[in-house]
């Protein structure tokens, strides 16, 4: 499989990698141009990326489309099937060690959907999350970060059930719903996928919930 480099931490970005993340962002999670003009911008994906990863070396990524079993199980685990057919994800990696991995996604808010980011372990936790565009009037306090520590240490086996397992902020119960339907989203989607593939690579045993989705 492979990956391209959108990032060397250690070097400034080159005018060609630049324009290889704006092309993923523009085709992946970005909303349509008429609504730029009314969103909150907090990251670009440049900076979110070097935020989560100050360590590495670089940071690259693979657009992977979703097979028809992968998706089925994504589908069992989380409750309804992914909205997208594909989905890109950040990789960061010194030498051929890989650091963790990256996922930035759209979840629909009351009105507008949220852009935010996922930072997980190479195993699949989550290890930070960041709001990377909000674009509703209000109930942007899900960018506080008691919230979003809320969901560190968190897996695609936790169920992430608002005000069960993850707290609503108060006035952005709407937005704290999206975000925890989101985080758990990139967190099934990087086990099913990236942790998966390294399990079958190192001839591994699947995870129970990986065993318990396929059947």
């Amino acid at each position: 499989m492979k990956l391209r480099t959108v990032i060397n931490i250690k070097w400034s970005w080159s005018l060609a990698a630049l324009v290889a993340v704006a092309l993923v962002v523009a085709s992946a999670v970005l909303p349509a141009r008429a609504r730029a003009a009314e969103s909150a911008p907090y990251f670009t994906t440049r900076s979110v990326l070097g935020a989560f990863f100050p360590k590495s070396e670089r940071v690259t990524y693979e657009t992977v489309a979703l097979t028809a079993p992968v998706k089925d199980r994504i589908a069992r685990r989380l409750g309804y099937a992914p909205a997208s057919g594909q989905y890109t994800i950040f990789i960061a990696m010194t030498a051929a060690h890989v650091d963790g991995y990256a996922i930035i996604d759209d979840e629909l808010g009351e009105h507008q959907p949220i852009t935010f980011a996922t930072k997980l372990s190479p195993q699949g936790v989550v290890e930070q999350v960041e709001i990377v565009v909000y674009r509703e009037p209000r109930g942007d306090e899900v960018r506080d970060p008691r919230f979003r520590r809320q969901f560190v240490g968190k897996t695609g086996r936790d169920p992430l059930r608002l005000n069960r397992d993850v707290d609503a902020v108060s006035g952005a119960t709407i937005s704290s719903g999206a975000m925890a339907v989101g985080v758990r989203r990139a967190a099934v989607l990087v086990d099913e996928i990236m942790v998966a593939r390294k399990e079958l690579a190192t001839g591994g045993e699947p995870s129970r919930s990986r065993r318990n989705s396929s059947r």
